[in-house]
Parts: C-alpha cells; structure tokens; sequence
C-alpha cells in the first residue's frame, strides 16, 4: 500500500511540475500596433506564427496612429505595461532607446540576418550599433498618380517632377463635377500626419524647423511660401474636407478612383495597384516626390517596426515574435499568400534583389530610390542642428509638432490665415523651445 501511495505522490508532483512548466511557457503578448493595410494583414497571418510557438497567444490593439503614438508613449513613459510589443517609427527608437526605455535586439536568432537590412533603414532603429526595434516595413515617399486622366490631359509625368509642375498637373485634371480631385495630400493634423507631410515638403521649399541656434523658422519666407502653397494647392485641386484626411482617408479616395494624384508613403503602391482593392489598380504610375529645384525633394524616411518595452515580462517570447513578423520567412509567407507584390516593402536589400519580387511590383525601383535619397543627417537646404526629414528627433518635437499640425490643419479649412497660423506655430515653438531649455 505505501509502495502505491508513493507512486501515486510521484505521479501527481510530476503531473504538477508539468502544469507548471506549461504555465511557464504559455504566455500571452500584447501587441500595440497601427491600423495600416499591412498591419492588417499580419494579424491574419499570426496562424503561422502561434503554430510555430504554442505556448504564446496573442492579443491585438489596433489603433490609428495619432492614437497609437499616444498611447504608446504615455505606457512606456510611466512603465505601465500594458504592452509587450510596440509598434513605433524611426522618430521615437534612438530617443527612448536612449532613455533605456526599450530592450536590445541583438539576439533574434542566427538565420535572423540583420546584415539583410537596408542601412538606412536599420541605421534609423538602432543606438551605438546596436539595433532597438525590428523594421516591419520601411518607407519613403513619392507621387501616385492616374495615368489614364495624364493621358487625357496630354500630360507626361516627368520621374523626377518639379512642385510647379505637380501643382499645374493637379489643377489641369482636377474634374469636380466627376468627383475627381487632381491631388490628394494629408490635412489631418498630427505630427505623423499633415506635420510629416509640409516638413518634408518644406525642405524642399528650402524651409527648415530650427537654425543651428535652435531659433524656430516659422517666420521665414521659406515657410511662408510653403504652407501657401500647400493651402492653395488643395483649395483649388483638392478633395472637400482635406483638413479632416490622413494617410487611410487618403488611400481610400486614390483606391475609389477620386484622386488624380496623391503623394504619400510609399507604402502605399502595393494597395492602389491591387486590383482586390484598387478600382485604378491598372492605371497607376510612379514618381519621386517633387523638387524644387534647391536640391532637396520632399521625401521623408521611415520604418513601422517592432519593439519590446523594459517594462515587458515576456521578453523571449515578445523577441520570438518580432524575429517572425520582420523575418525573409514572413515575405515569404505572404507571397505565397497574397503575391510578392504584397510583401511588406522597404526592409531588406535581398527584396530588392529578388527576381519575382522585381516582376510583381513596379514600383519596387522607385520605393528603394526613394529611400536611398532621404538623408537625416542633412535634410534641409541650408544648416541645422537636428537630425530627421519629416520631423525633429528631439523629445519635445512629438508635443510641438501635434501643436503647429493643428495651426497647419486650421489654416488649410480656413478656420484661421495662413499668416497667422504661422505666427501661431512660432509663438508656441519659441515657448516650448525656452521651456526645454535650447533658447534663453
């Protein structure tokens, strides 16, 4: 009988040790991320991964990225945990990175290779060498635009247009009374949104935020002449409501066939020229983002991409993850999936060399010219003491730049002058600039 019981007590501390080892492994991740078409796209695919990994269950938190950006940072700021994996931008990694608000991703595997990646791209996300968050994809911008409505307005695109001429095409084949709008550009105000967009279009104008003083430029003639022609661009060849449109808004409108032109993210070919979703998907064309004429264009560079909190307790499983999401395997899985069209672009140079990837996407040679052409170390015209094309990678920009965005915004429904909201975006820069401690 003692014999018996002493095995049936083996048997259940086993059976014990086991549960607990399960428990162990079986974690459950929290991911934060934006409600962009390839984000989208990933989660339906996470059957691959959990598969792969069943001890870890996921959970999603999508969320528009005006949205997204402050929820994200207010949880690490304050360490809240509410996240396991982030989904943050070129902007915020070398800052939080610095604050040891983020965990190291030097270790995602052998057959990671994080040599793969696209050195401006990678260069962006990491901190002394050492990368701090996964590039899910990369992006610069460029022009979309119609070819059938160039066509019939006997307008040739030219691959490296100038604002001038971008501005006459927009008005030429703008058709209201069709509901066709010669351009489309984000008015939605945000530091990621219409803030991002009339900086890189700025530096092009030969605008810049600061001078090497950290002095605001928003009373420069430079800017002056951006946001005016911004505002009179869109007023006269613009959809209704452009004030109220980002990046989705804007997509959504190209896809339905009522933008002549949109310039935006290159992310975004591999949606208006799949016929799934794209009613234009056949007549679509490619350009860089205009110039002019300065030497600078007016694109920007950045990269989605996947980071773990410090304040994260499932940090393996959360690496496990971000190595899957941002692998060659993933491409490969959607391509096998949806085509190699759309695989998430921008990463990795083996992309760029990739026969079927080259045959299915005609916009894979003007996605890479683009991002090799975005420089954030020298991004304006003349001098400045800040480093980033769309935005200022200091803490303060990501408060300032929301502020100045709603002034821009304002002034683009006509709630406010394009000179006053320029005053408006000076006065509160200034104030913050002293506040952070840069001008006296």
């Amino acid at each position: 009988m003692k014999t018996l019981q002493r095995g049936l007590l083996a048997l259940c501390l086993s059976a014990l040790a086991a549960a607990a080892s399960t428990d162990a492994r079986a974690q459950k991740l929290t991911i934060a991320t934006v409600n962009n078409g390839d984000m989208i796209r990933m989660q339906k695919l996470t059957d691959d991964f959990t598969a792969k990994n069943p001890g870890i269950t996921l959970e999603w938190v999508t969320m528009e990225e005006n949205v997204l950006r402050q929820k994200v940072t207010t949880d690490i700021a304050t360490r809240g945990g509410q996240y396991d994996v982030m989904t943050i931008g070129t902007y915020e990694v070398p800052i939080w990175a610095k604050q040891n608000w983020l965990v190291a991703l030097d270790d995602l595997g052998a057959d990671y290779d994080v040599d793969d990646l696209l050195p401006a791209i990678r260069n962006g996300l990491s901190v002394d060498g050492t990368l701090y968050a996964a590039p899910f994809y990369g992006e610069s911008s460029m022009v979309m635009y119609r070819t059938d409505l160039f066509r019939r307005a006997g307008l040739n695109m030219p691959a490296e247009p100038s604002w001038d001429f971008i501005a006459d095409a927009a008005r030429k084949i703008t058709d209201k009374s069709a509901g066709i709008y010669g351009i489309c550009l984000r008015g939605k105000a945000g530091w990621g949104e219409n803030t991002a967009f009339i900086t890189a279009t700025a530096n092009s104008f030969g605008a810049r935020w600061f001078d090497m003083n950290w002095r605001p430029q928003f009373d420069s003639p430079q800017w002056k002449n951006t946001l005016q022609f911004y505002v009179d661009l869109l007023n006269d060849a613009g959809p209704p409501g452009a004030s109220s449109n980002g990046f989705n808004e804007n997509l959504a409108l190209f896809q339905s066939g009522k933008c002549g032109m949109w310039v935006d993210a290159t992310v975004a070919a591999s949606f208006v020229t799949n016929p799934a979703e794209s009613t234009v998907a056949d007549k679509v064309g490619f350009a860089l983002a205009p110039d002019n004429g300065l030497g600078k264009r007016g694109n920007w560079l950045w990269a989605w991409s996947l980071a773990i909190p410090a304040g994260s307790e499932k940090r393996d499983a959360a690496k496990a993850f971000i190595a899957w999401a941002t692998s060659k395997d993933y491409l490969e899985l959607v391509a096998g999936k949806e085509g190699w069209a759309n695989v998430p672009p921008g990463t990795r140079t083996s992309l760029y060399k990739n026969p079927a990837y080259l045959r299915a996407a005609p916009f894979a040679k003007m996605t890479l010219n683009s991002i090799r052409a975005a420089d954030p170390t020298r991004p304006t015209v003349d001098p400045v003491p800040y480093v980033g094309v769309q935005f200022v990678a200091i803490p303060e920009f990501q408060g300032i730049g929301t502020e100045v965005g709603q002034q821009f915004s304002a002034a683009l429904a006509g709630r406010t002058s394009v000179d006053q909201a320029l005053r408006n975006a000076q006065n509160l820069t200034e104030r913050a600039m002293k506040r952070g401690g840069y001008l006296k």
